[in-house]
């Protein structure tokens, strides 16, 4: 259930003629009363003597009967009142209590307080109600409204359990502002997928992403095809901005601008610069190693990538409140940037992957910026390695970010519920599962060819693995050895021996960093952390087949290669872990 708040307004009579009418889009179905201040009140859309202008003059009567002088210059109060589309439809008389609640909760009306307003519930639909009420009391005083579009929400989640609907979170202001329905409906006669709104606020957290400076920033915006207008101090100093679609017209023909701050509250310009405050830059990162991978090739972003990400999970895990929010925050640039970036099997889910878990970048526990340096310089490198090819380094590449990726997003979501941001946790766990469907795409053809290569080891290497992978990991062993992975694991733990690696020692560190006991694929976890590690190639399709092949000289030179076995391929698989 959604209580909304409506702006408040002049006109009574407007409000109800767009209640009682037919809708912009002939939506509204028989409009009639559910509930009102009295009983008695005349109900325009079942009694046919009734009119509009009586129910307004009614409502209006408290607001008349006071000096002008004293009167609200906007005295018109307006909330609707939604459910879900999976609710079930509610009766008349169950709206007609959740109207009388709603405006007891709100202020409005409250019967055990004495005198109220007046108010009125009208239904045009079944999923939905709207109270018009006129904020002077018949008293002649004015109500407390302080707080009212939190004792509604509250209220909201009261009726919610009663009603046997579905249980939303309790929102805490953080969240970006949802589109209108005038939104909705004019990109629905505009052909769009999302509104201007949701275009634009995508568009900017992509410019914003590893972004340096303000006009990196704006050269990032220009470049996606926004218009842009600066708000400049008379001291010359720029003092915020805005943008638009061009595209995105008013009835007269102009842009509609949309400012930064009401895109979502962290995209206002002081909250950008945030991001890259030039003390900031001195600050040193939590278990932050020294070098970086630099700017490069796509596959070069990614596996640099999935470092700084490896090495957040234990920040968010372990870290101070601050940091960890910091590195939340910056995870969700990494996610805007990977899917800018990706190929397109990949891109919609990433896409869909960044746009639910920026609900969960944004809490009351302040980011404390600077800390999460490795994070946006990989969101940095990952837009200016460019866009990368689905197949061979780079797609293998991808693979092994969006595995580390998905635990930090989870740790993330782990982290929100510690700290009871309910919406933020939910939203966390919504960007994860999008996440194991882009991990599928990405991961199918490299962990193929890691399981290919696997299979075509000697029965005395595989043996020879066997009892190196129970000596390294006696309590997993078993696990492992049933999962379909373990044949790209096998092919992994020869790759780092060959390139000089104790495989042994390599396969129990990987293991120890991170607990593995929830993961749905052992094996497909460990493969990426030792090839991450070993810094081994992640397409594994290029290697000399010596590599894996052990001691199987005598077919080492043969072009006849073996079929696809017949069991599951461990690129069908995807790591998960059970909240």
């Amino acid at each position: 259930m959604i209580p909304r708040i409506q702006k408040r307004g002049q006109r009574t009579i407007g409000l109800l003629y767009y209640l009682y009418g037919p809708g912009k889009f002939e939506e509204h179905t028989d409009p009639h009363l559910v509930a009102s201040w009295d009983h008695n009140a005349p109900d325009p859309g079942r009694d046919a003597t009734a009119t509009l202008k009586q129910l307004q003059q009614l409502l209006d009567q408290p607001v008349e009967n006071i000096d002008p002088s004293q009167r609200p210059k906007k005295h018109v109060w307006h909330l609707s009142v939604r459910n879900g589309g999976e609710d079930r439809i509610l009766s008349d008389e169950e709206w007609g209590d959740v109207a009388r609640r709603m405006v007891a909760a709100a202020g409005i009306d409250d019967p055990a307080a004495g005198a109220g307003c007046r108010w009125a519930a009208v239904r045009h639909a079944d999923d939905h109600i709207h109270i018009v009420a006129t904020l002077v009391r018949e008293d002649g005083y004015k109500p407390d409204l302080d707080n009212d579009a939190h004792r509604v929400q509250a209220e909201a989640r009261v009726l919610e359990a009663e009603l046997g609907l579905r249980r939303l979170n309790k929102g805490d202001g953080t969240a970006a502002k949802r589109p209108t329905s005038a939104e909705r409906h004019k990109a629905e006669r505009q052909g769009r997928e999302r509104t201007a709104r949701e275009e634009l606020r995508e568009t900017v957290r992509r410019a914003v992403a590893g972004a340096r400076s303000e006009e990196e920033f704006f050269d990032r915006l220009a470049a996606a095809g926004l218009l842009i207008r600066k708000r400049v101090a008379p001291s010359g100093d720029l003092l915020g901005y805005r943008v638009a679609l061009p595209d995105d017209l008013n009835k007269d023909g102009e842009p509609v601008f949309f400012p930064g701050v009401r895109l979502a509250p962290d995209l206002s310009l002081p909250r950008i610069r945030e991001r890259w405050t030039a003390g900031a830059q001195d600050i040193p990162a939590a278990g932050e190693e020294a070098t970086r991978t630099g700017p490069g090739g796509p596959a070069s972003a990614r596996r640099g990538t999935a470092s700084a990400v490896w090495r957040a999970v234990f920040v968010v895990e372990h870290g101070e409140d601050g940091v960890a929010a910091a590195h939340i925050a910056a995870a969700g640039e990494v996610l805007d940037a990977l899917a800018k970036t990706s190929a397109a099997h990949t891109r919609r889910e990433l896409r869909d992957a960044a746009t639910a878990f920026e609900r969960a970048s944004r809490s009351h526990i302040r980011a404390v910026r600077g800390h999460d340096r490795a994070l946006r310089q990989a969101a940095r490198d990952l837009v200016q390695g460019g866009p990368a090819l689905g197949r061979g380094e780079d797609g293998a590449t991808t693979a092994m970010a969006i595995d580390m990726l998905f635990f930090l997003i989870t740790a993330a979501a782990h982290w929100h519920a510690r700290k009871g941001h309910a919406q933020q946790a939910e939203a966390a766990a919504r960007a994860a599962e999008h996440l194991r469907t882009a991990y599928r795409a990405a991961a199918a053809q490299p962990l193929g060819v890691l399981y290919q290569r696997g299979r075509r080891l000697s029965r005395p290497m595989l043996q020879r693995q066997t009892v190196l992978l129970r000596e390294a990991l006696p309590e997993l062993a078993e696990q492992i050895l049933a999962e379909p992975g373990w044949y790209a694991l096998a092919a992994t733990i020869a790759d780092a021996e060959a390139a000089g690696h104790e495989p042994a020692a390599l396969l129990a560190d990987v293991a120890a960093r991170r607990e593995l006991g929830t993961a749905d694929s052992v094996s497909d976890v460990l493969v990426w952390r030792m090839r991450r590690t070993a810094d081994l190639p992640a397409d594994a399709s290029h290697l000399p087949e010596t590599s894996t092949a052990g001691n199987r000289s005598t077919t080492r030179g043969s072009t006849t290669r073996p079929s696809a076995p017949g069991r599951r391929r461990s690129g069908e698989e995807t790591p998960r872990q059970t909240r």
